[in-house]
């Protein structure tokens, strides 16, 4: 309840402010024309309507394509990665640990991140790295394995050389891993720290793999 009494609050306060007047087009060119910066109570965001997909409902694809979905009941997909052999791993993750409330805008700015991700999901468990595997060919999973459990908000993810790198929030793991496997023995190797802490706004951490390997 004080919570919404606060954000109620900061609503009225955050529209005393007084718009800028930029005409159109003059924001382009060598020397465009911006808007003086602004501290608002509340940002100046639009954050789009999440309505997901209806029963049978599919994106429209040009013509001579088709398009179907390989899996639907994951919790919050965020990035994949196909491999040589067409499995295909999915980064499943969601952030962990709330951060602290020390500004007044730090309750909206909570409140706009969970207006911007929907309801999160069906209710499974999240932060995994999921294993999807089409063994008829007709481009649906029909094998479905979590590969890596209990990661830390992970995100970027590459292969190369029998290693699989996962950047979580906090680290970059690398564990032994050859296509075609449906389960990793053992803990990963920590290659690095990555920065993290109590304020954590971009939590999500990717990272690149040269061609041959050596460099990440």
């Amino acid at each position: 309840m004080k919570k919404l009494l606060l954000f109620a609050a900061t609503v009225a306060l955050a529209a005393c402010g007084k718009e800028q007047s930029i005409p159109d087009g003059s924001q382009f060119g060598a020397h465009p024309n911006l808007p003086n910066p602004v501290m608002n109570l509340i940002p100046d965001v639009h954050i789009p309507t999440v309505v997901g997909w209806k029963p049978g409902e599919l994106p429209t694809v040009p013509a001579g394509f088709t398009i179907a979905p390989v899996a639907s009941d994951l919790a919050n997909p965020r990035r994949i990665l196909p491999l040589p052999n067409g499995d295909i791993l999915v980064v499943d993750t969601n952030k962990i640990a709330p951060e602290p409330v020390a500004r007044p805008k730090d309750v909206i700015m909570g409140f706009l991140f969970s207006q911007a991700h929907g309801s999160g999901g069906p209710e499974r468990e999240s932060n995994q790295i999921i294993l999807l595997r089409d063994t008829n060919g007709d481009g649906k999973a029909d094998s479905e394995k979590v590969l890596i459990d209990k990661l830390n908000a992970p995100f970027g993810i590459g292969y190369s050389n029998g290693q699989l790198y996962i950047a979580e929030t906090d680290a970059l793991l690398a564990y032994p891993f050859t296509p075609g496997q449906t389960a990793i023995a053992g803990p990963p190797r920590k290659i690095v720290d990555l920065p993290a802490g109590p304020i954590n706004h971009h939590w999500t951490k990717d990272l690149a793999i040269s061609p041959d390997g050596s460099k990440i």
